[in-house]
């Protein structure tokens, strides 16, 4: 992989690269841990048929039903769906940089989960493509399935820098726009935004066919809010700074915060989106098991 990378990238961007890339394999093998014997190998499974009980077999996979009817054991089969177009679509806006005590921003967590996400559909056989918005869409890959794309989604996403404000409203709309066929949208934003134009974004994707995946990244200081006595805070794009008590605003910030989320899982719930709201404190693999689990319960 990486001599294709190194005929357009500088030496150390290639490092950074390789360290991605490692680290989305270290993500992906916590992740299939975790799931154990889970009959649900990848984003999308469906049920394909019944047969016999064989040894070696997983007990778990009996279905007790016809068991109870025939006194017969046999096994469900599943089987991935094929062709599971899916789109990485990452906020790269100026609030995307901040950190508090963690050592990875919201970019750079939500630059990990995905280059997870890539290295997992691209070994599943499954096509991946990029984009990457602040107000607008500022790059983006076509989705592609060969082992080489791995390649060229990580260099994009090593480069990536957060700056800019944001309009995660319209740049949605923008994905949307460019998409021709029905495909998985991964979407990874904190939505500090207006929430009402971005559900209807949200909702457009939705009647145009996609599946969508609302990763919600907040720094782990904006969703405990650890803080105490007077503070000074800066607001990420507009540089706006605020000098609260936030001793005195601390029970009201965290009763925002949940109805904030609350709200979206509500929305998302209602339009069948699957929504994961995640702070950067939490590991890579739970989030992505806790994922799956929500998918699984859901279908």
């Amino acid at each position: 992989m990486a001599r294709a990378v190194e005929e357009y990238l500088k030496p150390e961007v290639v490092r950074q690269i390789s360290r991605l890339d490692l680290r989305a394999q270290f993500i992906v093998r916590g992740f299939l841990q975790g799931l154990h014997s889970s009959p649900y190998q990848g984003f999308s499974v469906e049920f394909s048929e019944h047969r016999k009980y064989t040894l070696g077999d997983d007990p778990k996979d009996i279905d007790w039903r016809i068991f109870a009817k025939t006194d017969k054991h046999y096994v469900k089969q599943f089987h991935a769906e094929t062709n599971i177009t899916g789109y990485l679509v990452i906020d790269v806006s100026g609030s995307m940089a901040y950190t508090y005590r963690q050592e990875l921003t919201k970019l750079d967590y939500s630059i990990s989960l995905a280059a997870a996400l890539c290295w997992m559909m691209i070994h599943q056989q499954d096509p991946c493509g990029l984009m990457l918005f602040d107000d607008k869409v500022r790059h983006s890959l076509p989705a592609r399935s060969r082992r080489s794309q791995i390649a060229q989604v990580l260099s994009l996403l090593a480069k990536a820098r957060p700056s800019g404000r944001t309009d995660i409203a319209s740049s949605l709309i923008q994905v949307a726009g460019m998409l021709r066929h029905r495909s998985l949208v991964m979407v990874f934003s904190d939505l500090l935004a207006d929430p009402q134009p971005i559900r209807d974004a949200l909702l457009r994707l939705r009647h145009r066919g996609h599946d969508v995946i609302l990763f919600h990244v907040l720094d782990e200081a904006e969703a405990k809010f650890p803080f105490a006595g007077m503070v000074e805070f800066t607001e990420p794009e507009s540089r706006d700074k605020l000098i609260i008590d936030a001793d005195a605003a601390r029970k009201g910030y965290l009763a925002e915060v949940e109805a904030f989320r609350e709200e979206y899982k509500k929305t998302c719930f209602q339009s069948r989106i699957d929504y994961v709201p995640i702070d950067t404190s939490m590991q890579f693999d739970t989030a992505l098991v806790s994922y799956l689990q929500s998918r699984k319960n859901r279908f």
